[in-house]
């Protein structure tokens, strides 16, 4: 979150985006065409809308908080809100229900707006070329920044929806409405992957401003291209094969980013949900927010807006993304302090003796627990909007407390300015442990991942109640390096991504790309819905339910051209 001395490159987006008959088709209007830019101020206001088309989604069509199709797809939460009918489609989504074409909001206004920044990419791509690298100097780390911001929005739509079409900035309206969206597993990652190598080839190190990808930003992000494309997955979504030399690329990878020493764990795990903390050691990429910054509410992300506690009379609203049962139990540990891996969920949690990660209160708001980091104001069940539907957990780590300085309400929804983390440097120690395991190397995963879980206990300086004591008993130890086969390392490693990304929106794609969705998401419903009897009728179906659907707009308007995902 910035304040008025924000870099201007990021400030509130003045440019306005009008309607468009398709997606396809969208052209920013309101500001000149690329043709008609001929200095380089005008086409920096162009790769400034570029930046701001990756924070443009909003509360139906998200496109950077993976709350509903990350966090409420998989066993981490529940949608919340008003009963199973307020917002239908996430409760839809929850069920695995996508399959009739009225299911059409979150899923195609999505699709529009992830479009949307990829035509700015694409249109300050063309004006930043057309420049001579004499009348701008900046040329080449612009069409660098440009391809990364391009490739995080393909990549973006390619977990989603699988099956996408891609296309760059030379693409003309004609070539865009004939090209398909059936590419083979491989090209579609390599066509996204060739912008993010461009950006590795041709970033600087250190970029002058904050917010702007650096190489490390590029290497780090392609290492997770990399990681998805190498869990190779057939038509029908099926993980048939492990890649081994993708795995290689992804420790290369991690290991630049990791050896430059120009990023570290934070210290507290909090610095990372916090605006007074953002932008810092841990963070390689961020979308960056503002607020007081000269316009009337800033520029925030509304993307959560939905999701404060309902009945707390500080927020007022929604009480949506409540943590699931589940969740919950997972953060328990055993005796020495590690996870119970096999016996977690085979009964609802005391947490009133049971020993817990300390985790679990930087992301689950528990009835008496500090909420926030704020002790005057302690979790309260009251607050909750529908316990009889979902329980007494809420979710808190992309929350604000009403007294930040980052904390906008703009009539019964709520703003925030804190930036918004794509990537962070805990998740590259993870995913090089993730890569050195699936190649055989579980030794050398054990370091990277107890770094982390040494770090989550030490997190615990803002979490003391009034009275200095803490509401949970927290035991988390190391993983010991006996043991640490492959088969454990694995478990461990799948436990950890959950439990430091909780409620973030990664876990329903990890599941994905593991191969193990439908496994782990029906055993979870299967005890899920005895506690919680709205998921009474959910089911995942193998084969479809990994993916979005296209939506069926796009498909009629293509004439057919782009082909439906499988099960729908």
């Amino acid at each position: 979150m910035k304040k008025i001395y924000i870099p201007a490159f990021i400030a509130s987006a003045i440019l306005i985006f009008g309607s468009c008959k398709k997606q396809l088709e969208y052209t920013p209007t309101g500001v000149l065409s690329s043709s008609a830019l001929t200095s380089p101020t005008a086409v920096e206001g162009l790769v400034t809308a570029a930046y701001a088309g990756i924070g443009n989604g909003d509360m139906i069509g998200p496109i950077y908080s993976m709350w509903a199709y990350g966090s409420v797809r998989s066993d981490d939460a529940y949608k919340g809100g008003g009963g199973t009918g307020d917002v239908g489609e996430i409760d839809a989504m929850e069920h695995y229900n996508l399959v009739t074409p009225t299911m059409d909001a979150f899923v195609s206004r999505t699709w529009k707006n992830l479009f949307k920044s990829i035509s700015r990419a694409n249109v300050a791509l063309r004006a930043v070329t057309s420049l001579a690298d004499a009348a701008f100097p900046q040329k080449k780390s612009r069409l660098a920044e440009l391809k990364f911001l391009r490739a995080h929005s393909y990549f973006t739509m390619k977990i989603l929806y699988k099956n996408i079409p891609i296309f760059d900035e030379n693409a003309t309206s004609d070539d865009i409405l004939q090209l398909s969206n059936d590419l083979t597993w491989e090209e579609s990652w390599n066509k996204i992957a060739a912008d993010l190598q461009y950006a590795v080839d041709n970033l600087p190190e250190t970029q002058p401003e904050m917010g702007r990808p650096n190489k490390y930003a590029a290497q780090a992000y392609l290492a997770k291209l990399r990681l998805f494309q190498a869990y190779e997955q057939n038509t029908t979504h099926k993980v048939i094969s492990i890649n081994q030399t993708r795995l290689q690329e992804v420790v290369a990878l991690c290991q630049s980013v990791i050896s430059s020493g120009k990023y570290a764990l934070s210290a507290d795990i909090a610095n990372n949900f916090l605006p007074e903390t953002e932008n810092g050691s841990e963070s390689l990429f961020a979308i960056q927010f503002t607020i007081n910054d000269g316009t009337t509410s800033g520029r925030l992300n509304y993307e959560d807006g939905l999701n404060y506690p309902h009945g707390a009379p500080q927020y007022g609203c929604c009480g949506f993304h409540a943590a699931s049962q589940n969740l919950v139990n997972a953060y328990t540990t055993d005796a020495g302090g590690l996870p119970k891996f096999t016996t977690f969920n085979n009964s609802i949690a005391n947490l009133n003796t049971a020993t817990v990660d300390v985790r679990i209160d930087h992301t689950v708001g528990i009835d008496g627990h500090v909420y926030k980091y704020d002790n005057t104001k302690v979790f309260s069940n009251s607050w909750v909007r529908d316990p009889g539907v979902y329980g007494n957990f809420h979710t808190m780590r992309n929350q604000q407390l009403a007294t930040s300085s980052s904390y906008f309400k703009n009539g019964p929804f709520m703003g925030v300015a804190k930036n918004y983390d794509i990537i962070r440097y805990d998740e590259v120690l993870l995913m090089q442990a993730e890569a050195y395991i699936e190649l055989g190397q579980p030794d050398k995963a054990l370091p990277l991942i107890n770094q982390i879980r040494t770090r989550a206990a030490a997190s615990t300086g803002r979490l003391k109640k009034m009275d200095g004591t803490f509401a949970s008993n927290y035991n988390i130890q190391p993983y010991p390096a006996a043991g640490f086969t492959q088969g454990y390392a694995r478990t461990a490693l799948q436990w950890e991504r959950r439990l430091e990304f909780a409620t973030e929106g990664q876990r329903f794609f990890d599941l994905v790309r593991w191969g193990i969705a439908a496994q782990v998401l029906n055993d979870y419903i299967s005890v899920e819905k005895s506690r919680r009897t709205f998921l009474a009728t959910a089911v995942f179906t193998a084969g479809r339910d990994e993916y979005l659907p296209v939506p069926q707009s796009e498909i009629t308007f293509t004439k057919g051209l782009y082909k439906q995902n499988p099960g729908y």
